[in-house]
C-alpha cells in the first residue's frame, strides 16, 4: 500500500487549497478512505471520511461546511478541497485507509495558512 499526498503550501486566512492523494497498492475503490490532520503539538485528528464509492461523506464539526472530501475511483486518488482556512488549519494532512484492520498512511503534506 502506498499513499502519497501533494497540494500543501502557505495560503492566507480565508484562502483555499485542494489536497490530493495518489493511492496504490490495493483495490481503491473497495475501501473508504480518510483525511487526518495534525496541529504541532496536539495528536492526529481525523478530518473527514468517504465511503469506498463516494455516496457518504463525514467531516470534523471543526470543518464542516468549509471542506469537501472527494474521490475518482478511476484514477485511484482522493481530495480534501479545503476553503475559507483559518490559522488553527495550519498542520500537516495525512492520508488513510484501513485495509484488513491495519492503518496505512502516506507521509503528509504541510498546510500552513498565514498572513
Amino acid at each position: 500500500v502506498q499513499l502519497v499526498e501533494s497540494g500543501g503550501g502557505l495560503v492566507q486566512p480565508g484562502g483555499s487549497l485542494r489536497l490530493s492523494c495518489a493511492a496504490s497498492g490495493f483495490t481503491f475503490s473497495s475501501y473508504a478512505m480518510s483525511w487526518y490532520r495534525q496541529r504541532p503539538g496536539e495528536v492526529r485528528e481525523l478530518v473527514a471520511t468517504i465511503t469506498s464509492a463516494g455516496g457518504s461523506t463525514n467531516y470534523a464539526d471543526s470543518t464542516k461546511g468549509r471542506f469537501t472530501i472527494s474521490r475518482d475511483n478511476a484514477k485511484n486518488t482522493v481530495y480534501l478541497q479545503m476553503n475559507s482556512l483559518k490559522p488553527e488549519d495550519t498542520a500537516v494532512y495525512y492520508c488513510n485507509v484501513l485495509r484488513w484492520g491495519i492503518n496505512y498512511w502516506g507521509k503528509g503534506t504541510l498546510v500552513t495558512v498565514s498572513s
